[in-house]
Order: structure tokens, then C-alpha cells, then sequence
């Protein structure tokens, strides 16, 4: 259900990105709007959470923190008080605002400004997920956006080596100012360098995932090698791979591509379309390609669970 409610907010956002509507990312009102629009789409009673004291209060959708009884704690992390979140929000959306202004600092900042939102904690709860849509959005704006085709959020699930890594650099970043030459606030500096150059290498590593997966001759052979398995149309692979090169297929055309009779093309085309490997429309309108969910995990291996996909090495980097 929660991810349900993400993808639907980050639709909207998409949306308003595609109609030049969207905000600054990081402003109070857009953060609380994204909390909000969140926690809306969640069923009632995902809108409560527990205290250390065992009692129950009401998250109230797009409210920061206020009151002393929202004080939490986050592992071993203790965010600002709660009657102080509304000065250090203020303080975020001021200063990452002036990043919004070069397109170096557009990209930082989205790595940078990830982990200062989580250390405010501004909600009671549903941190998390306001901070990876915040991340998808200040993406958008910097022009590296995945449109659909590579998300931060799966991402920071994986990690560059494990699924626990965004945790342990999360905690790191929390470090205390380790000297003089150390930055000038609380926190350390190097430590918030070493988290933003982690963040954004996860961000390449998806782009360099998602390039490869969906590179159109290596998904070709995928989907050539699938159609031989389960069907014994020898031109059933050709159609397919003509619709994707294409994008799409006049009806009337099938038989030329396959060099073959109206009706023959007819069946082959028919088929597929039963299969849900084709799919159009209408029944007279142009076919589309589909990708059958059954079928997805040899399609696109890796994107859903664990399955091998050979992809380049990256450039070794080195963290502190």
C-alpha cells in the first residue's frame, strides 16, 4: 500500500513537472503537499503511529512536527526538537533554494539536501518516503530525471553492495563535526561529502543499469529468445521485434513485414495479441509492444528481484 500511494505521488508530481507547474523542491509548501498527497492515498488506519509509550496519536497529513510529545528518536539519531522543526525547515528551504540557481549544485544538492531533510525529521512519520519523492522532484528539476526509465528510490533500496549500505551512510552522515577544518556546523562535512558521493553513484548506477536493460537490441534478443521458448511461430520474433523497433505497427502492414499472406499475418499477429505481447487500442487500431507480467523477469532481469543482467564495471571510487 505504501508503495501503491508512492507511485501515485510521484505521478503527480511527474505531471507537474510535464506542465511547468512544479516548485521548488525543497520548499515548505511543497514538502508538506508531498506528505500530504502521501498519506491521503493510505488507508485510515495507516495514519497513526505508536510512542515509545505504547500510545497511539493521529499522523495529520502535511503537519511538521510540534509539540514536545513529537519528539522521536531514530535509532541511534535524536532529530531537533520538536518546537524548533519549523526554523530549521525554514533554513533548509532558504538554503537549498540558492542551489537551485547552477546546474552543478542543482545535482549535489539533491544528494546533500536528502540527508538534512531525514536528520530534521520533520513528520512524526512517513520521513522516508517525503524524502526520496523530494529527491525524484529536485531530479527533475537539475534535468536528470528518470521519466519513468531509472528511480533513485530502487536505488538507495539496493545500495552499491547490500540493501543495509543506505542505512550505515545515512548514520554516517549524522557524524559530529570532527574538528576545525571540518565544516562549520554540527555536522561533519567530510562525512556529508562521503554520503553525497555514495548518493550520486547510486544515481549512475542506475542510470548504467537501466541504459543496459533497456538497450533495444539487447532487449530484442531477450524477447526473440522468449517467443522461441513458448511459441512455435517461426514469425512471431519478427513481428515482435519490428513493433518495438517501430513503436508501433499498422495492421495492414503485418504482412509485409513478415513477407507473407493478410491471413497468415493475421494469426501470427492475433496470437500475440491474446498473449499480451502485443496490444492496441482498438481492434482495428495500430499494435503496440507489451510486456506481459509473467513474462517480466525474463525480459527485464534484475529490475524486480535478483536475476543476473551483465552490465559494465563502473570506475572503482573510494569513500573515507
Amino acid at each position: 500500500l505504501e508503495a501503491k500511494a508512492h507511485v501515485i505521488v510521484q505521478r503527480k508530481i511527474d505531471e507537474m513537472y510535464s506542465k511547468g507547474d512544479l516548485p521548488s523542491p525543497t520548499s515548505v509548501e511543497f514538502i508538506a503537499w508531498v506528505h500530504r498527497i502521501f498519506y491521503r492515498e493510505m488507508p485510515a488506519e495507516f495514519r497513526f503511529m505508536e510512542r515509545p509509550d505504547g500510545s497511539k496519536v493521529e499522523i495529520v497529513p502535511g503537519e511538521f512536527r510540534k509539540i514536545s510529545n513529537d519528539d522521536v528518536v531514530v535509532g541511534r539519531h535524536q532529530p531537533p526538537s520538536s518546537d524548533r522543526v519549523e526554523a530549521f525547515m525554514a533554513h533548509f528551504s532558504k538554503r537549498f533554494r540558492v542551489a537551485e540557481k547552477w546546474a552543478s549544485t542543482r545535482i549535489i544538492a539533491i544528494a546533500s539536501a536528502h540527508h538534512r531533510f531525514n536528520y530534521i525529521h520533520p513528520f512524526p512519520d512517513g520521513n522516508g518516503r517525503v524524502s526520496r519523492l523530494m529527491s525524484h522532484a529536485m531530479a527533475l528539476k537539475a534535468g536528470i530525471g528518470g521519466h519513468g526509465l531509472w528511480s533513485i528510490s530502487r536505488g538507495l533500496a539496493r545500495g552499491l553492495k547490500d540493501r543495509g549500505e543506505y542505512k550505515r551512510m545515512m548514520d554516517h552522515a549524522d557524524s559530529p563535526r570532527r574538528g576545525d577544518l571540518d565544516g562549520r556546523g554540527n555536522l561533519s562535512e567530510a562525512a556529508l561529502k562521503d554520503f553525497c558521493e555514495w548518493f550520486l553513484t547510486v544515481a549512475l548506477d542506475q542510470i548504467r543499469f537501466c541504459t543496459a536493460i533497456f538497450d533495444l537490441d539487447r532487449l530484442e534478443d531477450r524477447y526473440r529468445l522468449l517467443i522461441k521458448d513458448i511459441s512455435d511461430d517461426k514469425r512471431a520474433p519478427d513481428l515482435l521485434a519490428a513493433v518495438l523497433k517501430h513503436g508501433s505497427l499498422e495492421r495492414g502492414d503485418v504482412h509485409l513485414v513478415l513477407k507473407t499472406s493478410e491471413r497468415t499475418a493475421r494469426n501470427t499477429m492475433s496470437a500475440l495479441v491474446r498473449q499480451g505481447f502485443l496490444k492496441s487500442e482498438t481492434p482495428k487500431a495500430p499494435v503496440r509492444i507489451a510486456f506481459p507480467l509473467d513474462y517480466r523477469e525474463r525480459l527485464f532481469p534484475n529490475l524486480f528481484t535478483d536475476a543476473e543482467l551483465t552490465i559494465p564495471d563502473p570506475r572503482p571510487l573510494a569513500f573515507r
